[in-house]
Order: C-alpha cells, then structure tokens, then sequence
C-alpha cells in the first residue's frame, strides 16, 4: 500500500504543479479513504497536504480541520517527528483562528511551544525549533490580540524577536519589530513607547543588506505603511508625504514587474503554440528554441526560480500560477503575510488620497479613489459579496478578508464625501454617503466602527448645504458612539461651530459648553488636530461676543499650528478669512487686504465655492470702506455669480431624493445579525484596525451668517471666557 501512496503522492504533486487541485485532492484522497490500514506516518502526511491544499485554494476550513486533528492526534504516539508535529501545530492553529476558537488556538500553541523548547526537540534542530517557536508566538501574539490583551501579543512578539536575534535573521527581526510597532499603534498607551517602536523597526530595516531588501517587498510595504499610520497620528505630515512617495513608488515598480512577467508568459505561450505545430521549418523551429530559452531566463531571473537548466513545463505553470497575491513577511516556517497584494494597493491609493487631499490635490485623489474602489470591488466579488449578499450569509472563514475590503471601501467612499463637499459637489457627496449607509446596512458588525463616521459626514453634509440644526444633531450623535476621544473631541468642535452659524445667543451658549471640555483638556492629545481645530472654533466664537484681540491671539496660534503641522489648505483658508475680518474690524486694512487675497487663491486652488464666498463677502466691505469703488464693484460682482452658482448648487442638492434621508434627526438603524461570531473573527485584528484618522476638514460657515463677522464695532460686548 505504501508503494500505492507514493504513487499517488506524485500524482498528486504533479496535478498541483498545473493548477489542478481538485484532482490533486482527490488523488490524496484516494489514500486515506482507502480500506486497507495504512502505516501512521503514510496517514500523517497525506492529511497534511490535503489540509494544505484546502486552506491554500479553498474555504473548506472545517474539512480541513478534521484531517489536522486526526494527524494531531497520530502524531501523539509517535516519538519524534518533530517536524510534522509542528507543521501539523501550525496549520491547526490557523484553523482554530479561521473559525474563532481562539482558545483552542491558544492551547495547540502553548503545547506547541513547550514542544519547540523540549530537549529531545531543541537538540534534534536547534535552529528548526527556533523558527518554528517563532512562528507560534507570532500566531499567539495574533490570538491574543483578538481576545484584546495586548500586552501579552507585544511579550510574545519580543519573545519571538529574541529567537530571530539568536538566529541572526534581520528579516525575521524586522517581521517581529514591525508586529510589535503595530500592536502599539492599535493600543497606543503613550508616544514614547510608540516612538521607540519605529526606532526599533529603522535599527531593524537597517540592519538588512541592501541586496535582501529587493527581496522583503512584503516587510517594505508593511514597514512604510506603519509608519505612515504614526506620522499621521502624530500630525507629522511632511513625514506622511515621505513615506507615501517611497511607497507609491515601491508599488509602482512591482506592478510593472508584475505586467512583465505577464507578458512574458503570454508570449511563452504563443512560443508553445508555435512550436507545437508539426510542419515547422527546421530554421524557425532553431529561432523560436533560441528564444525560448531567452524568454524563460528572463523569467527565471525575474521570480527567483533556481534552475541550472530551461524551466520544465511545470515549472513555468506553477510561476504563472502562483506569481501576484502574496506579499510575505517572513520566509517559512513562518509564511507570514499581512494583507494580499491587491489590499496593499489599495492601501497605497487610499495614503495618497490621505496625504494629498489636506494639499488640494483633488485631480491625483479623484484617481485614487477610482483605482482604490475598483480594486475593493474586484476583491468583493471574488469573496463573493454581490449585490444581495449580507453579514448573515457570510462564510466564518471569509468574514476578517472581507472586513479588510469592507474597511478600505468605506474608506475611500469617506475620502470621497470629504474632496466633493470641499468642492461644493453635493450631489456626489449625497451619493457617497448614501453608499456607505447602504454598506453599513448590510454589514453593521464588520463596519461597527463606521457608524460614528457616517454620522460625522451626515453633519459635514447637513452643514455644508446650511442645515446646521440638522447638523449639530449628527455631530453630537456621532460624539455618543464614538470611544475614541479623538473622535469625540472633533465631533463637538465641529457642532460647536454649527452651533455659532445658527447665529443666536442659544446657539452661542451651546457652542462654549462643547468647546469649553476639549480646549481643556487639549494638551492630552497626540498631534496638533485638535487644538487647531478647537482654536479655530473659539477665536470664531470670541469674534461674536466681540473680544477682537483676544480672537485674535487664539486664531494667529491655531494658524501657525495648522500652517507648520497639518498643511491642511481648506483650514488655513479659514483661519486667513476670520483673521482679515479681525483686521478689517480692527482698521488694519493693509493687512486685511494681504491676507484675505491669500486665503482667495486657497479657496481657488480647493474649487471651495462657500470660502470663496465668504472672502469675496469680507473684501467688499474692506473695498467699501477704502473707498474703492471700482473695486468693490467688480468684486461684488464676482461674488453675485460665485452665489448664483452656489445656490443652483445648493437648490440641486435640497431637491434631491437623498437630502432629507441624510439630514433627518434619526439615528441609523440596523440589525446584527450574528454580532458575537463576527466580533470573535474580527477582533482587534491587524489587518482590520487601519487607525486612519478621519480626515474630514472643518466646516466653513456659509455666507448667510459669515457676512455679519465683519460687523464687529457695534453690538452687545457681553462675553463668557472658557
């Protein structure tokens, strides 16, 4: 029978080498399912391919499982074998995680490791029994990272780095270095524990030789991305754009390697073709060998196949085969991978639209966020969510791949509402927005974090087409799901500033109570975010109880910060608009005239029509007051078409069949279908938890009620400091 195995062992093999896994399965099959008894370890190994190729091209996962603990439990009564015994560890380790048994996960890995650091193990391969203990405390860290214990994932994931170091692998120290950057990124306790982690991870980086970085494109993407999500947290935008360009660029060159080999398959197989027919001329049939031979050591240099000789045929189909998803980590036995290729591309296109949108580069975000949802998309459809498909009609298995592409789309749909209502395009906001209501219907526990966001952009929205009772309402709710205290800080700062436009002395009371707690406490924040922004939203509501110096001190540091930090246009726009009208209030009509021109060619270069406005609003006055009659009557006459375009903006927009649906004072509301398993299957995973900031900017009050900011000489003085 072992003769019959083997037999079928490389049947098997072969079958896989081109593709067919199907029949390489069932060739396996045939061997276990076999009614003659079979030698243990003849079992073992074949139920480990089968479960192999399960994983690897199905999501049979549960099939897949009962042949890893049917080999698990042979293996027990076999002495050594230290090897299957670990790989067979490993794989039912990543079973137990598909399927949310966390805590059987966390057993099979405890009994791993207390085998990996048994003598009989350690001395058999000192070095095999150190990599595949790094491979456990990686998939522990992970398990531990669901269940949200998180100080034990990084002692994990430094145990794991001290065997890398012992091994002296840089590739494998830098994988752990980046895991432990990124637990601290997911629990960020305080900046300088998460500051030594990127030092750790750049000691890492460049500890590997510049010929072995070509081949860790994976840790590469990974490491530039992580470090993305900290200048980002940390408001270090210039660093941002850093590490986006290295990426992009990094992304760029791998997708044309990928077109290359490509193309080089397609014209190997036209070759094939050609050679195949049986009248060829000897003469041809010498120049097609030649290059042939040519074409496939192109190839060969290209994917890293060792071979001293032409590629057999199926060599060249498995590289055809296998060539695109995978972006490893860390070589076997770890086989680590974050996020297949097509999610990091999207990922690459989403931190070009975060880092260039605060810039005004709506053109190159329009694209990415084209390019980024048209890949989510694809991915969707191969996970096959279509159309009708909801959260309760997901398989187990499919639910954290899914959540990643979920995420990724809400996303650059964000992005979207973000760059349309800057551009006073409401229509296409609408529809965005609409979009990720419709999504956050379908999937309310995978997009769970997606709620408050929506119902942040409900309130840009509401604001931006001057509804800003409506939009007070969503600020505050969004304020109320949120758990970050980011999030809630933001929320309030931007109904505080609702609040000011509605223009009563309520209103007024109202907007302090929400500025007052976040101005505070400002200091506790990472980054500068926040206090430019509450800044911005005090030194607008001092102008109104006319404390003009005072305004004016608040918004000249909110500037700086938001000038020097952020690079944020569309805010910068808006503090120059209310420090000209300071200065204009205050008779300093040289600089109001400087300054209100600068912040006009922001609001130009954004396509922000309502700061457009509102500048125009302020420089007729300035004019007026001059006695600049020419000039305030072209300016004025600016601003009557630049109005006349927004109101036929404004009015597309109220007669829209979306406009009440997203400004109505009602909460979303949804159905979880089965909350708990998804939760087990996302957790606080890695790939899931992308700590994007949200990047809406701060609203502009429309014209309606900015044009009474410049009227500041008369009226009640009454004031309420903070």
């Amino acid at each position: 029978m072992e003769a019959a195995a083997e037999g079928l062992w490389g049947l098997a093999d072969y079958s896989e080498r081109r593709g067919e896994v199907g029949h390489a399965i069932k060739c396996l099959e045939a061997v276990v399912q076999t009614p003659t008894s079979l030698l243990p370890m003849v079992e073992v190994k074949t139920r480990l391919r089968i479960a192999t190729l399960l994983l690897r091209h199905s999501h049979s996962v549960t099939t897949a499982k009962s042949h890893l603990e049917r080999s698990h439990l042979l293996l027990n009564s076999i002495p050594s074998s230290f090897d299957l015994k670990f790989r067979c560890s490993s794989l039912l380790s990543h079973c137990y995680h598909l399927i949310g048994a966390i805590a059987s996960q966390k057993t099979i890995l405890h009994r791993a490791l207390d085998l990996a650091s048994s003598p009989p193990a350690a001395s058999s391969d000192p070095v095999a029994a150190k990599l595949w203990s790094c491979n456990f405390y990686s998939q522990l860290a992970n398990s531990l990272i669901i269940e949200g214990d998180f100080r034990n994932s990084v002692s994990s994931l430094e145990s794991g780095h001290r065997f890398a170091a012992e091994l002296g692998y840089p590739e494998l120290e830098m994988f752990f270095a980046t895991s432990v950057l990124h637990v601290h990124l997911m629990q960020w306790e305080d900046e300088s524990t998460v500051e030594r982690a990127v030092h750790n991870c750049d000691r890492a980086w460049s500890s590997i030789q510049l010929d072995r970085r070509k081949g860790s494109l994976g840790l590469l993407f990974y490491n530039e991305l992580l470090h993305i999500f900290y200048c980002l947290r940390t408001c270090d935008y210039k660093g941002v754009a850093e590490h986006v360009e290295r990426l992009d660029n990094a992304m760029k060159a791998d997708s044309q390697m990928t077109q290359n080999i490509q193309e080089l398959t397609r014209e190997l197989d036209a070759l094939d073709q050609r050679l195949s027919q049986p009248d060829l001329h000897p003469r041809d049939i010498s120049a097609l060998s030649k290059r042939q031979v040519q074409l496939q050591e192109q190839l060969k240099s290209m994917t890293s196949v060792n071979s001293s000789g032409p590629l057999e045929p199926d060599q060249y189909i498995n590289i055809k085969q296998l060539w695109g998803d995978k972006l490893e980590l860390a070589p076997p036995p770890m086989n680590g991978e974050w996020l297949p290729r097509s999610a990091v591309y999207a990922l690459v296109d989403l931190m070009v639209v975060v880092s260039g949108r605060p810039k005004g580069l709506f053109k190159e975000c329009s694209k990415r966020i084209e390019s980024g949802m048209l890949i989510v998309q694809d991915e969707l459809v191969k996970l096959g969510i279509t159309d009708n498909v909801k959260e309760v009609d997901l398989q187990h298995s499919a639910i954290w791949m899914a959540g990643v592409y979920l995420m990724l789309l809400m996303q650059f749909l964000e992005n979207k509402v973000a760059v349309d209502l800057t551009r006073s395009e409401f229509v296409e906001a609408q529809e965005a927005l609409v979009q990720m209501k419709k999504w956050f219907t379908r999937f309310p526990t995978i997009l769970q974090a997606c709620e408050s966001v929506i119902e942040m952009l409900r309130g840009q929205y509401a604001h931006s087409v001057g509804c800003y009772s409506e939009a007070t309402f969503h600020y505050i709710e969004a304020a109320k799901i949120t758990e970050s205290k980011s999030m809630q800080a933001m929320c309030q700062i931007y109904a505080a500033v609702s609040y000011i436009c509605i223009g009563d002395a309520e209103s007024s009371a109202q907007a302090l109570d929400l500025i007052g707690p976040v101005y505070r406490m400002i200091d506790s924040f990472t980054g500068v975010r926040e206090k430019t922004c509450v800044l911005f939203a005090y030194g607008l509501l001092l102008m109104r109880q006319h404390d003009l110096q005072e305004a004016r001190n608040r918004l000249a540091r909110g500037l700086q910060l938001t000038h020097s930090h952020l690079g944020n246009l569309q805010l910068v726009a808006q503090y120059l608009t209310i420090l000209g009208s300071l200065a204009l209030a205050l008779h300093d009509t040289a600089q109001a005239r400087e300054i209100l021109r600068s912040s006009l060619t922001l609001a130009k270069k954004l396509t922000d029509i309502p700061t457009q406005i509102w500048v125009l609003s302020v420089l007729t006055a300035l004019y007026r007051e001059l006695g600049e009659r020419g000039n305030e009557m072209e300016n004025a006459e600016y601003q009557r078409k630049k109005v006349d375009d927004l109101q036929k903006r404004l009015a597309d927009a109220h007669s829209s069949i979306h406009h009440i649906e997203l400004i109505d004072k009602v909460k979303l509301e949804v159905q979880n279908y089965h909350e708990l398993d998804v939760k087990r299957a996302l957790g606080s995973s890695m790939g899931v938890n992308l700590d994007i900031p949200e990047s809406v900017g701060l609203s502009t009050p429309l014209p309606t009620s900015s044009s009474r900011l410049v009227d500041l000489d008369t009226g009640r003085r009454g004031k309420r400091k903070l």
